[in-house]
């Protein structure tokens, strides 16, 4: 009896992971959502980012840990990819506000985290950076910042030199709870040729041409400096979640706050949109709350 029960838990638990795989990736090609921010409303974030920090160690157990989130991930990216594309690009006030309402929702798990310890008044100078940090990083992407690189042509030799060092650095800030791997693209101008690259490869009807391989490769290129980026700093910031977690989680409510400012679209305009803004924040909210109780739920099972 014992036996099973716990194969229930492990098959459970096998398809949690898959969810929140597929909540983080949809918080990769969804602009302006921090993936840290959907795994630490999950409750999976000090999990990943011990295994993110260390990979080698315990290799196996992380192995099968992360499994089912690639899985989820991979799955959301590839079937979601172009809805949510047509989403934001047609109705793009409810669709940010459906994501907006998601971190609103995990406000008050960060909030009860950073309780946990002692909080002093200095550390809200660090609340403080992080929310001014979160609005300009905001800022710069939807100002379109200017860079030196001409990113209008994926296929040129700056761009493949220019998209992987965009990947390394967006890899070592996606560790930090409440930025926004997408935004930070955005400002490094580089989203949208990612996105059409992401897109190309997923039609069906350009598979293993020469186009096809040259996205490949540069999409790939990018994802491997975006995870040798992610595991260089996650030590980092492992140490300061480990010694200063009032602290850590303050500066989280910052970065998530300077985040909800930063995509705000603002109000939707006609009944039509009004209507599906209310559902998308109502949403967003229970979504947020179901969450919680499952994170909860299966972390005590493990």
């Amino acid at each position: 009896m014992a036996e099973t029960k716990k194969a229930d838990n492990g098959i459970k638990n096998f398809f949690y992971r898959m969810l929140c795989g597929a909540f983080l990736g949809i918080s990769v090609i969804a602009p302006g959502i921090s993936g840290s921010i959907m795994a630490v409303m999950m409750g999976i974030y000090d999990e990943l980012i011990t295994i993110i920090s260390n990979p080698l160690k315990n290799f196996k157990k992380n192995v099968v840990y992360l499994l089912p989130m690639c899985i989820g991930a991979l799955a959301s990216i590839v079937l979601l990819i172009q809805a949510l594309d047509f989403l934001f690009t047609y109705y793009t006030v409810p669709a940010y506000l459906l994501f907006m309402s998601l971190i609103a929702g995990s406000i008050p798990t960060v909030v009860g985290e950073a309780k946990k310890g002692k909080i002093k008044a200095k550390y809200f100078v660090g609340v403080t950076f992080a929310l001014a940090f979160a609005l300009t990083i905001g800022f710069m992407a939807k100002a379109d910042i200017a860079v030196a690189v001409d990113t209008t042509n994926a296929a040129s030799v700056a761009m493949r030199i220019y998209l992987p060092i965009c990947g390394f650095v967006s890899g070592m800030m996606s560790m930090m709870p409440g930025m926004s791997v997408s935004m930070l693209l955005m400002m490094f101008s580089v989203y949208e040729p990612l996105l059409h690259l992401v897109t190309g490869i997923l039609k069906f009807n350009s598979w293993f041409t020469p186009e096809w391989w040259t996205s490949v490769i540069t999409v790939g290129c990018v994802a491997l400096a975006f995870v040798v980026g992610m595991i260089l700093f996650s030590n980092i910031t492992k140490r300061v979640f480990e010694k200063h977690r009032s602290l850590a989680f303050l500066m989280v409510l910052g970065f998530m706050s300077g985040s909800i400012i930063s995509i705000f679209p603002g109000l939707p305009s006609g009944a039509l949109n009004w209507v599906l803004s209310v559902i998308a924040v109502a949403i967003g909210l229970t979504v947020s709350y179901v969450f919680k109780v499952l994170g909860k739920k299966f972390n005590v099972e493990e």
